[in-house]
């Protein structure tokens, strides 16, 4: 697979696509990096943008992952001391998924945020960036936004002055980080730095087809057992018809897919046998067909999951 093919597969944006070919095409390494705001159990949302740090990796690029505990500790997710210990955490995941540790560069937030140099660069761009560009910036991301505090108008700027100071070229994160990497692709050059190219992955529903919830226990944690894994996904939406709110089709296609060369929807020769696809939209067209029951890509998608999640649950032992 080419470079960039790898690097678009499976994105919902790119800003913008000619910027990043012309990055490509550049002689230098390229690096991209993903601030992740350690809050609690990794889950298959996470490893969404973990799979494209491996397809960046794949493609040449250097990677940094920004641990980003005063990020969690601004945003009001527990102490500096509680959110390190769940920062440790995090990267023995990241790392036991299938990020290449001698090709990442993990960095803690709190190792170079506290500095005179990074604190000056907040200060500068507070100067830029208007009170309400930051708080509609923290929609999709803060905590208790309809009484925000100061610290989580603070939040949005030092991301984007994460992305200066770590001289990244390519900043990726879910589809919800939109508004704050359009803050800093329009105000860091008044700050003397350059734009990032932003790669945006889509938001995966909940396995009943709704928002993902800790309170509704709908999503795969990656230290779920294999029986916990068969089943949450024995329950899951997957309706016939429906492909846009489907979670079963969200996994196999982002998570299932891009790790397996080949995927066995296993079923009784009564019931015509074994199917394999090389693609997941071969599979897609037979589900559309009603070639292949919602049971079957269920407990396809189970048997894949748990497998993939295997290495952590061993890290994590």
């Amino acid at each position: 697979m080419y470079r960039l093919e790898l690097v678009k597969r499976n994105v919902q944006e790119i800003v913008t696509e000619e910027e990043l070919e012309e990055l490509l095409n550049r002689k230098e390494v390229p690096c991209a990096y993903v601030g992740y705001e350690p809050s609690g159990k990794i889950h298959m949302g996470h490893v969404l943008t973990v799979n494209k740090l491996i397809d960046l990796q794949k493609a040449g690029f250097k990677v940094i992952v920004l641990l980003a505990d005063v990020h969690a500790y601004l945003n009001r997710k527990g102490t500096l001391e509680e959110v390190r210990k769940i920062a440790d955490y995090n990267r023995r995941c990241f790392v036991a998924l299938g990020l290449d540790e001698k090709k990442t560069d993990f960095v803690y937030g709190s190792d170079y945020q506290f500095g005179a140099g990074y604190m000056l660069n907040v200060l500068k761009l507070s100067r830029a960036v208007t009170l309400n560009r930051a708080r509609r910036s923290m929609d999709e991301v803060g905590r208790a936004m309809d009484d925000p505090t100061v610290s989580q108008m603070v939040y949005p700027l030092m991301q984007a002055v994460d992305i200066a100071m770590l001289k990244v070229d390519v900043a990726v994160g879910g589809i919800d980080q939109r508004k704050i990497h359009m803050l800093a692709r329009e105000n860091l050059k008044s700050i003397g730095f350059k734009t990032p190219v932003c790669i945006h992955t889509p938001i995966l529903i909940g396995l009943d087809g709704t928002k993902m919830s800790s309170s509704k226990d709908n999503f795969i944690s990656v230290d779920d057992t294999g029986e916990e894994i068969h089943r949450k996904f024995k329950k899951a939406y997957c309706k016939i018809g429906d492909l846009e709110n489907n979670p079963i089709l969200a996994i196999l296609r982002y998570h299932i897919f891009p790790r397996y060369e080949t995927v066995v929807i296993e079923r009784p020769e009564k019931f015509g046998g074994n199917l394999i696809y090389t693609s997941y939209y071969e599979m897609e067209n037979d589900f559309v067909a009603e070639n292949v029951h919602p049971m079957d890509l269920k407990n396809a998608a189970a048997k894949y999951i748990d497998q993939i999640l295997e290495s952590v649950r061993n890290v994590l032992l």
